[in-house]
């Protein structure tokens, strides 16, 4: 019984410390990406709406729009769920990608930016910036790790539910750190749980095992009608929305229109989302397409009536992010977010300074091969995350600043904490 429970103590141990720099990054991002709309909200003043009784019609933004931005075209029409938030609009211009961002319920174009801390933190913690599936499938491999450290950290702890109100003190700080880490791991474990099996998800679905990724993402349908497409053409400025919004609002009842995608020429439908009745699911689980030249409807997905497994891709991000309920449950998301951060960070400190202790006393000192892996993949996530902001999003100086200002303070904490702070307290 001992042997086993020091295998399990061993290979929690490992995992939360060989892989300790990726897996700290991979849960903060995610943490920081719950709450990242309202970080747009409150840095960006262009980015705030203040909710009204009446929203302004499609076409006004419309308008107002192409009088801003006259040669550009736009990808993707973005309605989030927070009310407090303006409308987020893809513009293609010369072509370079950026944010426009429009008032829902006065149609004012109130700004535009390069790039959105919501979409920083998504890719981050999607795919760590690294090209062709790698940094996707990094990621979602901590999904499996996740679980499998929950797992190994409650048979190694005996009898764990007496220990949900116990936290030691006075005893010296490996004895903190040690009881804390415990605290806080045992009243994360429905968080830990949503977190990997939701994870898990994702890799299932990238992996497309077994067709699941065709099932739950089917194409969009297409048209019978073909129309001679022009290059030159820009369907997404020529688009009636307010009738197309009016169509899609008459096929699911209750349905609230929220992001629209216009299509990218005339044989090609308009793709219309939004929220219904349905709990929990997100946006895309309503799915309206329309014909672009007669606003026939082409295909109806409602939500009620999906099919198992895509009702469970739709509740995932919803889930995983904690958006389901609006701000209450996305903050309760924050907070256990860097719960499970935290224990990241004392289980490498408890780890390293056990180690020390063990080198101290016998006059030596070993550089683990690990941590040599963990910053040789931060490096290179890093190289790619800055050219993939230089090529990609082509973010100004000053972003570039902020952001290198962020991972230079997230260096210094590292060193002064597991360096500094660890030899001061040996």
């Amino acid at each position: 019984m001992k042997l086993k429970k020091k295998v399990f103590f061993n290979l929690h141990s490992w995992i939360g410390t060989r892989l300790s720099i990726l897996f700290f990054i991979v849960c903060f991002s995610g943490t920081l990406a719950t709450l990242s709309n309202e970080m747009d909200w409150l840095f960006n003043p262009a980015m705030r709406a203040s909710p009204q009784e009446s929203l302004a019609p499609r076409n006004q933004i419309l308008k107002n729009l192409k009088e801003e931005y006259p040669t550009a075209k736009f990808t993707f029409w973005m309605r989030p769920d927070e009310p407090y938030l303006s409308d987020i609009i893809y513009l293609v211009e010369d072509g370079e990608r950026s944010y426009v961002f429009a008032n829902r319920y006065t149609g004012e174009i109130q700004g535009q930016s390069q790039l959105t801390i919501q979409r920083f933190f998504r890719d981050l913690h999607y795919y760590l910036f690294i090209p062709n599936n790698i940094g996707h499938f990094t990621v979602l491999l901590f999904g499996f790790l996740l679980l499998i450290s929950l797992i190994t950290a409650l048979l190694f702890y005996k009898k764990w539910w007496r220990k949900l109100f116990e936290l030691q003190t006075g005893k010296g700080t490996l004895v903190l750190f040690r009881s804390l880490h415990r605290l806080v791991g045992l009243w994360s474990v429905p968080f830990s749980i949503l977190f990997s099996i939701t994870g898990i998800w994702y890799f299932l679905e990238r992996s497309n095992i077994n067709g699941l990724s065709d099932h739950v993402n089917p194409d969009a349908p297409k048209l019978e009608n073909q129309v001679q497409a022009d290059p030159e053409a820009n369907p997404s400025y020529s688009i009636d929305y307010d009738r197309a919004v009016a169509i899609a609002e008459a096929q699911i009842p209750g349905i609230e229109v929220g992001d629209i995608i216009p299509p990218g020429n005339l044989n090609s439908p308009i793709y219309i989302t939004g929220t219904s009745a349905e709990p929990l699911v997100r946006q895309r689980a309503n799915r309206v397409y329309l014909d672009p030249v007669s606003y026939e409807v082409v295909k109806v997905q409602n939500a009620a009536e999906i099919p198992t497994a895509m009702w469970l891709n739709d509740i995932a991000d919803p889930l995983h992010f904690g958006a389901w309920g609006g701000l209450i449950t996305k903050v309760i998301w924050f907070l256990f977010g860097l719960g499970i951060s935290s224990l990241i960070l004392t289980g490498i400190w408890i780890t390293l300074k056990r180690n020390a202790i063990k080198r101290k006393k016998k006059k030596r000192r070993v550089m683990g091969i690990w941590s040599y892996i963990n910053w040789g993949i931060f490096l290179v996530f890093i190289g790619f995350m800055y050219e993939h902001l230089l090529s990609s999003y082509n973010v100004p100086l000053s972003s570039l600043v902020f952001i290198s200002a962020g991972w230079l303070l997230f260096l210094f904490l590292c060193y002064y904490i597991f360096v500094h702070r660890l030899k001061k307290a040996l």
